[in-house]
């Protein structure tokens, strides 16, 4: 009888290789610890209640409720701009897709009614 082949066990638990990420990442993005502070926690608190939905799902006629206080310019580890630029409510979903995608230089996804993209800086919006 044929038997299965022996099977591969990563040798640290998922857990404990994102806790050394995290170790690393802090090491080397010290502002990380600013989502910590209770200056932060007041003002992502604040930014959702008022404004509860996220925007970019708002924009396209859904209603999803946020769940992160975004900055809409990235601060990039300017403590000014973390602390005192302007915030958006974002859902997690539009905050970890749309928003990075666009912050890693590319377009806003989606199109409207006419099939045009939405984001306003799209080639295809330009003025020619």
């Amino acid at each position: 009888m044929p038997t299965s082949p022996p099977r591969l066990r990563p040798s640290r638990s998922g857990k404990a290789r994102g806790r050394e990420q995290d170790k690393r990442r802090r090491a080397h993005q010290p502002w990380r610890a600013w989502y910590k502070t209770a200056r932060w926690a007041r003002r992502r608190a604040s930014q959702l209640t008022t404004e509860p939905l996220c925007r970019f799902c708002k924009d396209e006629g859904r209603t999803t409720a946020a769940e992160v206080a975004d900055h809409v310019i990235p601060h990039r580890g300017d403590e000014r701009l973390f602390f005192e630029g302007e915030l958006q409510s974002l859902c997690k979903r539009c905050h970890d897709s749309t928003k990075a995608r666009i912050e890693r230089g590319g377009s806003m996804p989606g199109c409207d009614e006419d099939g045009l993209p939405l984001d306003p800086s799209h080639p295809w919006r330009r003025d020619k």
